[in-house]
């Protein structure tokens, strides 16, 4: 009976958790909270410390200080330093207009150079049409460009000055026999039209040294300046085939030589010639004297 008293007395110990021991065993389970504890609770510390620290402005200026001299460690290596540049496809002049224009101190690291920029610079001189601005290995600093290749001279109030096939301006020009292989054209519109002039200066080729040059007028057509103070006056449309015309009008009848001061060829079915003034005045006075008779 004692031993049954006993054993009554004895509590039974619950083998089963507690409900909060089972909640976190649970919570243990779950695959999202553990990743937390294990990736997230790490990451959310070491960003509090590194804020802190990035907090205090003496730590940032060490690491700005840290920064800077490791890359200019590397930015200063030898095999990262550009020593000379080299230009290619321009005269002289070009040569020294891009120098002054793009200033640099070598050597000097790559780092440093804006090749994008250097060409923009370069592109902005009138002479120069295309470049292309690289890095070649050996640490040098390669510009090739394309000229400008004048064509004709461009007469204006201001002066002359050299234009390309484009109508872009190339050069100022003091005088005009500095480049005689070179037509000269002036008037509204003539940089514009410079294809055309050029065709109109090959066909008059057999002129010769008697060509002069081509003034655009009212930026709509041509007159074809002759020594002699003689003028051809092209038309709008198609002035090579007019110029050809009269061209082949001086081969049979030798027009160009006689006393005429102007040409008229603006329109085609009706050409018009305008004496000069002495052939003018010798006319009237025929006319006068047989009118006496």
């Amino acid at each position: 009976m004692q031993q049954m008293k006993r054993r009554k007395s004895t509590p039974r110990v619950d083998p089963a958790p507690s409900r909060w021991a089972w909640r976190m065993q649970r919570l243990m389970l779950t695959p999202l909270f553990r990743f937390g504890l294990r990736a997230g609770l790490p990451f959310v510390v070491t960003l509090s410390v590194a804020t802190w620290f990035l907090a205090d402005p003496e730590n940032q200026a060490r690491i700005r200080g840290t920064v800077a001299e490791a890359r200019a460690s590397i930015e200063q290596r030898p095999e990262f330093m550009v020593n000379l540049m080299a230009i290619d496809g321009g005269d002289a002049d070009t040569d020294a207009a891009i120098r002054e224009a793009v200033p640099l101190d070598f050597p000097v690291s790559s780092f440093d150079l804006d090749p994008d920029a250097m060409r923009v610079r370069i592109l902005e001189m009138p002479t120069v049409k295309e470049v292309s601005v690289r890095i070649r290995p050996g640490g040098i600093l390669q510009v090739d460009i394309t000229p400008r290749v004048p064509v004709a001279i461009w007469r204006t109030a201001e002066g002359l000055t050299l234009i390309d096939v484009t109508g872009a301006r190339v050069a100022p020009i003091q005088r005009r026999d500095l480049r005689p292989d070179l037509p000269v054209i002036a008037g509204q519109g003539a940089p514009e039209n410079v294809g055309e002039a050029l065709e109109l200066v090959a066909v008059g080729a057999p002129l010769g040294a008697r060509l002069r040059g081509l003034v655009r007028l009212g930026d709509r057509r041509w007159d074809v300046v002759l020594d002699r103070d003689q003028r051809i006056l092209l038309p709008t449309a198609q002035p090579v085939r007019a110029l050809e015309r009269a061209l082949a009008l001086d081969q049979v009848d030798d027009l160009l030589l006689r006393d005429v001061a102007r040409v008229d060829l603006r329109l085609s079915e009706r050409p018009t010639l305008r004496m000069n003034s002495t052939a003018t005045t010798e006319w009237w006075r025929i006319r006068k004297m047989n009118s006496e008779q």
